[in-house]
């Protein structure tokens, strides 16, 4: 073999390589799937759409009445925080705008 076509192999060879792994880097992104609820929660906090979960946690719990607080949920089509509580019992939940940190939705309070 010439040193040319050697060294056009090498080059031919490399870029396949280089080729095959974005390839293989883009499959594994495309594989993945869309971002989970909290994943995107996360990112939204971080880009200044919303508040944090933490901060809304920190606005919202001390107002509820010594319910156990069980966890979030986010929902991001509707930019909302859903809290789920424990009251005798009985799950509550209590729906809070991630954006203002207003509470659109809770239960009567004593029940």
């Amino acid at each position: 073999m010439s040193r040319v076509s050697l060294s056009r192999i090498m080059v031919a060879l490399v870029l396949s390589g280089g080729v095959i792994a974005g390839a293989l880097a883009y499959g594994d992104a495309a594989l993945a799937g869309p971002p989970d609820p909290q994943t995107e929660a996360r990112m939204a906090a971080r880009s200044g759409a919303v508040r944090s979960l933490r901060q809304i946690e920190r606005e919202v719990l001390p107002g509820m009445g010594g319910m156990q607080y069980l966890g979030p949920e986010y929902d991001p089509a509707a930019m909302a925080y859903r809290l789920k509580f424990i009251r005798q019992g009985r799950v509550v939940f209590v729906d809070v705008d991630a954006r203002t940190g207003q509470i659109m939705h809770a239960p009567p309070r004593g029940r």
